[in-house]
């Protein structure tokens, strides 16, 4: 048999090199869509990322999130598009993933927050090897019974506490004008579904206008949908009465498995992963009824329909405790403020005598003998915001969107 020239192996070299490069440049555009409202949003501060620096577990992390520069980092092979902002005041901030796609005031400008979408974003970068387009919809103080309720959940229906009270109109957060609060209930329910469907058609209409990579010829797929939603359907006494009963939530499941249905219906993607967050607030100390949400959350998940494509990712182990504890100190202080300007008779100042310095001199002494200048500098390394915004901690919101991407990408696999 006649050896192949030195020429034959290098052109056959040449045109595998080739065929590789084309097949590589052809794989379709990945997109991934994040929505939910204000912790996917994200109020983790970047100042906060220090943090995960001091657990050993999360430091390869930290240094995935900085660039060589100790900025944070730019993702070379993932973009993003944000529409946020409110009703009449949407906008769109896009461009190469970094931090800063979190929280924002205004919706095209770098709010100096992240929320889950930074790591996930990293996180798929570093396991697909082609262009990724994450589509990210997300605006603070929505519930999925109202503002995102979808299609086939059909319009809002009043819980039978709601039907015998509302009428009589006796305050306690009960509309004082029935009627108009019907009709507001209409024009309310299913806008930011409705919003958030448009913008990823949109999106989707243009890919290269977001993602400069994306190759026409190529095409894209949808190949993921991430739920971080919740705390406004979970603190909603009146949409979901009957406090302690284990299924008090059960409409809150039914809800989020027609939303289910009907973003796959409306983006046409029948079998797309679906991760749901379920909420963590409170971490391991969450009292009964988070404890019953969650499990309201998760349920969608357990559905034979959903099997194999839709998992709920638990984020209270995610929660800092130690930043938790503090927090309930400085609860304690909130509340010990508000007795004083009350003049509660079991606290200084019940005769209403203390001048204002006197209050504030107080305060002061009563939180640094509660909170040790080592909670302090803790609290201030590691949180930037409120409990049901879990603490702002970047530390938190980094370990939600790994485990939120890593579970999507396992979907894709299995598929």
């Amino acid at each position: 048999m006649r050896k192949p020239s030195i020429v034959t192996i290098t052109l056959v070299a040449v045109l595998l090199a080739t065929a590789g490069s084309v097949l590589a440049q052809s794989r379709p555009l990945r997109v991934f869509i994040l929505a939910g409202q204000s912790n996917m949003e994200g109020h983790a501060r970047v100042e906060t990322f220090d943090y995960l620096g001091d657990d050993p577990a999360t430091t390869p992390l930290l240094k995935r999130m900085r660039g060589a520069d100790g900025q944070p980092a730019v993702c070379e092979r993932v973009w993003i598009s944000y529409l946020t902002g409110g009703a009449e005041s949407n906008g769109e901030g896009f461009g190469k993933l970094t931090a800063g796609y979190g929280s924002r005031h205004k919706p095209d400008e770098d709010g100096g927050k992240i929320g889950p979408e930074f790591t996930f974003g990293l996180t798929v970068e570093e396991q697909l090897k082609q262009p990724v387009l994450i589509i990210k919809t997300a605006w603070g103080g929505k519930s999925l019974h109202t503002d995102f309720r979808s299609p086939s959940a059909g319009p809002y229906v009043l819980s039978e506490w709601q039907k015998q009270n509302y009428p009589k109109q006796e305050g306690h957060g009960i509309p004082k004008d029935f009627e108009k609060w019907k009709a507001d209930k209409i024009k309310e329910t299913g806008v930011y579904y409705r919003l958030m469907i448009e913008h990823v058609k949109r999106v989707l209409a243009d890919p290269k206008r977001v993602c400069p990579a994306y190759d026409p010829a190529a095409g894209y797929e949808i190949a993921g949908f991430v739920w971080l939603q919740g705390w406004n359907d979970m603190v909603d006494g009146h949409t979901y009465p009957d406090h302690g009963k284990p299924d008090r939530f059960e409409l809150y499941s039914q809800l989020l498995a027609h939303f289910i249905r009907d973003v796959r219906r409306d983006l046409a993607a029948p079998k797309m992963p679906f991760v749901i967050g379920v909420m963590g607030v409170g971490g391991a100390r969450a009292g009964s009824d988070v404890v019953a949400f969650r499990s309201a959350m998760t349920a969608p998940a357990l559905l034979p329909e959903f099997q194999g494509n839709v998992t709920a990712v638990p984020t209270a182990p995610f929660w800092s405790e130690e930043l938790g504890a503090i927090d309930e100190k400085r609860g304690q202080v909130r509340q010990m403020s508000y007795y004083l300007d009350s003049k509660h008779k079991d606290y200084a100042n019940a005769d209403g005598l203390m001048t204002p310095e006197q209050k504030r001199e107080h305060l002061k002494k009563f939180e640094a003998d509660l909170i040790s200048p080592a909670e302090v500098a803790l609290w201030k390394r590691g949180a930037s915001n409120a409990g049901y915004h879990y603490l702002g901690c970047a530390k938190t919101f980094a370990l939600m969107g790994q485990a939120f991407a890593e579970a999507n990408l396992a979907m894709l696999k299995d598929q």
